[in-house]
C-alpha cells in the first residue's frame, strides 16, 4: 500500500480505536522503567537467594516480548514464566509486598505511579495533530488499554473529553474481558461506540495488538512506529506502518501539525519579537472572549469583563483596529463589553457589527434559521432530563453546555447531540470547553471571518499586522489562517495541540500582554 496515498475516508470507516501507551502517550516509557525496578529487585532478591547469577530484565527486549500491551498481572505471569518462576496467583487485594502474582503486579502499580507523579504523561504530537483533525470532522474514536491508569493519563494531558468512550484496565476486569493478543478489548470499545469491526480502524504500536486487532477481522489495522520496529509489526499483521501519523489523509485532509502548550514560548517574553515581525505595520487585533478576556465560568450569564481589561481595549482601541471574535450572539457579546469603538463578530463571524453602524451579515446563515429552529426543540425535549444540561440559543447556531453535568452522563449529551445532528445533515457539530455546537455546515468558521473581516474593512496586509488571541479549540482555524501572514497566542485553560505561535498564562496576563504591546508600540 503507498503511505503517501493513505486516506482514511467516511465511506469505508465509520470509527477509530486508539491504543493508550506508545500511540497517544509516552507512558510506555515510564511503564518500562517500571516494570524494570520492579523486576531487577526481584530477580536480584531471588538469585542472591539461591546463589545464582543475577541477569536484568531487559528493558527494550523482554518489554515489548512479555509485558507490553498485557493486563498487568498477565505480563507479571508472562515475564516469570519466561524465567522459570512459577508464582501463585494470589488475589488483586494482595499487598505490593506479597510474593504473588497480584502482588507483584500491584508493586509495579505503585512504582508507575510515583513515576507518573514526579514526571507526568507526555502525549505525541503528531497523535494529537491527527486526533484532532478526527475530532473536527465528528469522527467516532475509542481508546483501549490495559493499563488501569488510562482515564487519569488522559485528565492529566485534558483530552478524555475527545474521546466516546474509553475501555481500560478496570473495565476489563469488570467484564472479564480477555487480554491481548485476543481481539476482546476492540470488540468492546467498537460496541460502546456503535460501530462495527469491519469498518472500524485500529492504531496500535504493540506486537500484541496489531495481532489482536488483526485476528478480531477490523477494517485496518495502522502499526505505529516508535521504535525502529516496521518489519516486526508489519510480521504480527499491520496493514500498512507510519512512523509520523500527520502522514495520514482523513477524509482528503492532511492533519495540521501542531504542538503542545508547554512547549510554547511565552507571548509576554517575547513582545520585541513580535514587535519585530510587525515592523512598521499597525497591529490589528482580533480577540475570542469567554477563556481569553474573561475567565471561563459555569454561568455563561457570568462571564462579565473586568473593568481593567475594558479600559486596556478601550484605550488600544482609540488607535488601532479591535475586534471581538467570539461563538456567542452579537448582541451578547456587545452587552458584555460595553465599547462602542470596537467591531464585533458574533456566532463565529456569522453577524458583524462595528462603529460608525457597521453592520455586516453573512447571507449563508440566514438560510438554515428554520432548521436551527426545529433542531432546538428537538434537543431541548432530550435533554430534559439531563441535569445540568444547558442550551444556549444564538442566531446562527445553538450550543449545548455539559460543564455542569455529572461525568457520568456528559457521555448521554454527546450521544443526544450526535442523534439530533444525524436528522438535520444540514449542520455540524463543532467542540468546544465542556460545550457541544451545532452550526450550519458550510465552510465557515473564525479563521474564514477573521480574513473576510480584513477584506471588508480593507486592513492591507502592508499596512496592518494581525494578530488573534484565543484559547479554545474552536480558535485553531483563526490560528491556522494566520500562520504565515502573522501572530497567533494561545491562553491556557485546556492541553488541545495547538498551532499558535505563542502561550499566555491566563486572562489576566492577557490584559497584561495587550497593555504592554500597546505602549511598546507607541513609545
Amino acid at each position: 500500500m503507498n503511505q503517501t496515498d493513505y486516506d482514511i475516508e467516511k465511506a469505508n470507516c465509520d470509527g477509530i480505536i486508539f491504543d493508550l501507551d506508545g500511540v497517544i502517550t509516552q507512558t510506555a516509557k515510564v511503564h518500562a522503567r517500571a516494570w524494570k525496578a520492579l523486576f531487577d529487585r526481584y530477580l536480584k532478591e531471588q538469585a542472591d537467594k539461591e546463589n545464582e547469577k543475577f541477569t536484568p530484565f531487559d528493558i527494550t527486549r523482554d518489554y515489548r516480548t512479555f509485558v507490553d500491551g498485557k493486563p498487568r498481572y498477565d505480563g507479571v505471569k508472562s515475564f516469570l514464566t519466561s524465567r522459570g518462576i512459577d508464582l501463585p496467583w494470589g488475589d488483586p487485594s494482595d499487598e505490593p509486598d506479597k510474593e504473588t502474582i497480584c502482588g507483584l503486579g500491584n508493586r509495579k502499580n505503585a512504582i508507575f505511579n510515583d513515576y507518573l507523579e514526579q514526571q507526568g504523561a507526555q502525549v505525541y504530537e503528531d497523535t494529537l495533530s491527527l486526533v484532532y483533525e478526527l475530532k473536527k470532522q465528528g469522527w467516532k474514536m475509542a481508546v483501549i488499554s490495559a493499563s488501569k491508569n488510562c482515564i487519569p493519563v488522559l485528565s492529566s494531558v485534558g483530552i478524555l473529553d475527545w474521546f466516546d468512550t474509553v475501555v481500560d484496565g478496570i473495565l476489563s476486569e469488570q467484564l472479564k474481558i480477555k487480554g491481548k493478543p485476543e481481539p476482546d478489548i476492540f470488540f468492546e470499545a467498537a460496541g460502546r461506540i456503535g460501530i462495527t469491526p469491519e469498518r472500524t480502524v485500529v492504531f496500535e504500536d504493540a506486537t500484541a495488538g496489531v495481532s489482536a486487532a488483526k485476528k478480531g477481522g477490523f477494517y485496518q489495522v495502522i502499526g505505529v512506529n516508535r521504535a525502529d520496529n516496521e518489519a516486526i509489526l508489519k510480521k504480527a499483521g499491520a496493514d500498512v506502518v507510519f512512523s509520523d501519523l500527520c502522514e495520514i489523509r482523513i477524509s482528503g485532509r492532511l492533519p495540521v501539525r501542531k504542538k503542545q502548550m508547554a512547549s510554547l514560548p511565552s507571548a509576554m517574553d517575547h513582545i520585541q519579537d513580535i514587535l519585530l515581525q510587525a515592523g512598521d505595520r499597525t497591529p490589528a487585533l482580533f480577540l475570542d472572549y469567554d477563556g481569553t478576556l474573561t475567565p471561563i465560568v459555569n454561568d455563561p450569564d457570568k462571564a462579565f469583563l473586568d473593568e481593567i481589561t475594558r479600559q486596556i481595549l478601550a484605550k488600544v482601541a482609540e488607535k488601532w483596529m479591535v475586534a471581538v471574535i467570539s461563538g456567542r450572539d452579537l448582541a451578547t457579546i456587545q452587552q458584555f463589553v460595553k465599547l462602542d469603538n470596537l467591531y464585533f463578530a458574533g456566532s463565529h463571524g456569522f453577524d458583524i457589527a462595528g462603529p460608525a453602524n457597521l453592520t455586516l451579515e453573512m447571507q449563508k446563515g440566514k438560510d438554515f434559521l428554520p432548521v436551527l429552529d426545529i433542531a432546538q426543540n428537538n434537543l431541548q425535549k432530550k435533554l430534559a432530563e439531563i441535569q445540568g444540561a444547558a442550551i444556549e440559543r444564538k442566531k446562527f447556531s445553538i450550543a449545548i453546555h455539559y460543564r455542569n453535568v455529572k461525568k457520568t452522563a456528559a457521555q448521554s449529551v454527546k450521544h443526544t447531540v450526535r442523534q439530533v445532528q444525524a436528522e438535520h445533515p444540514e449542520l455540524r457539530i463543532t467542540e468546544g470547553k465542556k460545550v457541544f455546537e451545532l452550526q450550519p455546515d458550510i465552510d465557515w468558521h473564525k479563521g474564514k471571518a477573521l480574513v473576510w473581516l480584513m477584506e471588508k474593512l480593507k486592513l492591507d496586509r502592508d499596512t496592518y499586522y494581525p494578530m488573534y488571541i484565543g484559547d479554545d479549540i474552536t480558535d485553531e482555524d483563526a490560528f491556522e489562517s494566520l500562520k504565515t501572514i502573522g501572530t497567533s497566542i494561545v491562553v491556557k485553560g485546556s492541553f488541545h495541540p495547538t498551532s499558535a505561535d505563542f502561550v499566555l498564562e491566563n486572562t489576566r496576563e492577557t490584559a497584561a500582554f495587550l497593555k504592554n504591546l500597546f505602549e511598546k508600540k507607541e513609545r
